[in-house]
C-alpha cells in the first residue's frame, strides 16, 4: 500500500488546470493519496485500498461517512424539489435555527453560512461595529479561518516567530501574501493558556475582539489551563471586548451544546461548522441577541453585512437539521458511544507507547486525540515546538498509512473518532500501531 501511481497521475493531471492539482492547497500532503468513496468509519483510494480513517475531512464527519440519516433526508429534499429562491425567508433555515439555540442554550440566534471561515469572519467585523475599536487578538498555533485578520501563526517555525515571550506578542506570521501591512498591525498574537500576554495586548490596544479555539485543536489536543477561559471571560467583560469561542472543530464533537456547555463559560460570539452538518458545507455565528442584531441595525452606519447566495442551501440545511436530530436522540447515544470508543484508544495507545519506553503524551477530548512524542500534556504551542518529536511523528503517521490507519500525514493533525467507528475498528487500529512501534 505505498505506491499510489493512479493518485500520482491524477495529481499531475489536475494539475494542468488547477493550481497545484488540489482546489483547497492545505489538503496537499505526502503521500498523495486520491480518495473517492467511503462508507462509515471505512474510506477507499482510486487504487482500491480500504482504511479506517481517522482524518474525517478535517474532522467534519462527526457521525461517519455517508451517514444514511443525513443521505436519507438530503434525498427527500432532492425529491420534494426544494428550491433556492434568493428571495424571501425559508420554513427550513427556521426549523434549522430553532433546533440549533435548542442544542446550544448560551446561543441566542444565528445566522447561518456556508464555511466556517465565513462565520469568523462576520464575527470579527460585528466585535469591531459593536465597540468601535479595530485591534483583535488570536492565539499562537490556533487555526480560525482563511481571511486575512487570522490566516497567520498556525503551525510557525521558531525562526519565524521568536522565542517564548510573556507577557508580549508574537509576529504575525503570514499564510498568505497580499495582506496590506495595515492590516496585520491590527492582529495581535499571544500564546494560548498565557493570561498575562493577553493583558500585556490590552495595555497598549483598543481590542474589539479575542478570539479563539476553546481547546486547540489545530495542532492536535491541547486542554485550556483551570482558569484560564473564565479568566478571559473576566477580561473581556473588564476591558470591554468581545470573547468569540472558534467552535468549527469543538462545537458539536464534543457535547451537543459545544464546549462551551462542557468548561461553563458562555462567549459573547460562537462560530460552528463541520461537525454541525457531518461534513455538508455549513457554518454558524451564534450568540447574544444584542450582537447578533447588528445585522439588521436600525442606522445604517452600524449595520453589519451578512450575505451570501448559498446561505442555507436546502442539501446542506437539511443535512445539517438530520444531523442534530441525531446527535440530540437518547436511541443514538452518540455522545455516549464515542466517548466510550475515545476511552479504549487512549487506553490503548497509553498501553503500547508505555511499554516501548517512548516518550509520549495521548491528549484527548472525547472523540478527539493527538499522540504528542514528548513527556508531558503541552500547555500551549511552544511548549510542542521545543519538545514535540516532529520526524518520529512523521514516519509513524506514514507507517500506520501503509498498514491501512489513515491520519491526516501532517504531525501534530488530530485524530477524530466517528460515531460510525466501532469497538472492532479501535482494536484493529491499536494492533496496526503496536506493530508500527515495534518496527520504529
Amino acid at each position: 500500500m505505498n505506491n499510489w501511481e493512479k493518485s500520482a497521475a491524477l495529481l499531475q493531471k489536475n494539475e494542468q488546470w488547477i493550481p497545484g492539482g488540489v482546489v483547497s492547497l492545505n489538503r496537499k500532503s505526502t503521500p498523495n493519496i486520491c480518495f473517492n468513496t467511503g462508507n462509515g468509519s471505512r474510506v477507499r483510494d482510486i487504487e482500491g485500498n480500504e482504511y479506517i480513517d481517522y482524518q474525517a475531512g478535517f474532522a467534519a464527519s462527526f457521525l461517519g461517512h455517508n451517514d444514511p440519516d443525513v443521505n436519507a433526508a438530503v434525498a427527500d429534499t432532492l425529491r420534494e424539489g426544494v428550491v433556492l429562491m434568493g428571495a424571501g425567508p425559508t420554513a427550513m433555515e427556521g426549523e434549522f435555527a430553532e433546533l440549533f439555540c435548542a442544542s446550544v442554550p448560551t446561543v441566542e440566534s444565528v445566522q447561518i453560512t456556508t464555511t466556517g471561515s465565513e462565520a469568523t469572519y462576520h464575527a470579527i467585523r460585528i466585535a469591531r461595529a459593536v465597540t468601535k475599536r479595530d485591534h483583535i487578538i488570536v492565539m499562537q498555533g490556533g487555526y480560525n479561518g482563511w481571511h486575512s485578520d487570522v490566516a497567520c501563526n498556525v503551525i510557525s517555525t521558531l525562526e519565524d516567530v521568536g522565542e517564548r515571550v510573556s507577557p508580549g506578542e508574537y509576529p504575525y506570521d503570514g499564510l498568505s501574501a497580499g495582506v496590506p501591512a495595515s492590516q496585520r498591525a491590527l492582529v495581535h498574537i499571544v500564546n494560548y493558556n498565557d493570561l498575562d500576554s493577553v493583558r500585556y495586548v490590552l495595555k497598549r490596544y483598543a481590542v474589539a475582539c479575542l478570539i479563539l479555539e476553546p481547546i486547540l485543536q489545530n495542532v492536535g489536543i491541547v486542554h485550556p489551563e483551570d482558569g484560564y477561559l473564565e479568566g478571559l471571560r473576566s477580561l473581556a467583560d473588564e476591558h470591554g471586548f468581545l470573547l468569540v469561542f472558534d467552535e468549527v472543530k469543538t462545537g458539536f464533537r464534543h457535547a451537543l451544546g459545544g464546549y462551551q456547555s462542557i468548561c461553563n463559560v458562555q462567549p459573547d460570539l460562537s462560530t460552528f461548522g463541520k461537525a454541525v452538518a457531518n461534513g455538508y458545507p455549513l457554518g454558524v455565528i451564534g450568540g447574544k441577541k444584542k450582537y447578533m442584531d447588528y445585522f439588521v441595525h436600525p442606522e445604517k452606519k452600524e449595520r453589519v453585512l451578512i450575505a451570501g447566495t448559498f446561505n442555507a442551501f436546502p442539501l446542506t440545511t437539511s443535512a445539517a437539521i438530520a444531523t442534530l436530530r441525531k446527535l440530540s436522540s437518547p436511541q443514538a447515544d452518540v455522545y455516549g458511544h464515542v466517548y466510550r470508543l475515545g476511552e479504549l484508544m487512549e487506553k490503548g495507545l497509553n498501553e503500547i507507547f508505555q511499554a516501548k519506553g517512548i516518550d509520549f503524551h495521548v491528549a484527548r477530548q472525547g472523540s478527539a486525540f493527538c499522540t504528542y512524542f514528548m513527556d508531558h500534556a503541552p500547555r500551549d504551542f511552544h511548549d510542542i515546538l521545543t519538545n514535540h518529536d516532529f520526524a518520529f511523528d512523521q514516519v509513524y503517521r506514514h507507517k500506520l498509512i501503509e498498514k491501512g490507519i489513515f491520519h491526516f500525514p501532517l504531525p501534530i493533525k488530530q485524530g477524530s473518532i466517528s460515531y460510525a467507528h466501532s469497538v472492532e475498528d479501535i482494536e484493529i487500529t491499536l494492533e496496526k500501531t503496536k506493530e508500527v512501534v515495534t518496527s520504529l
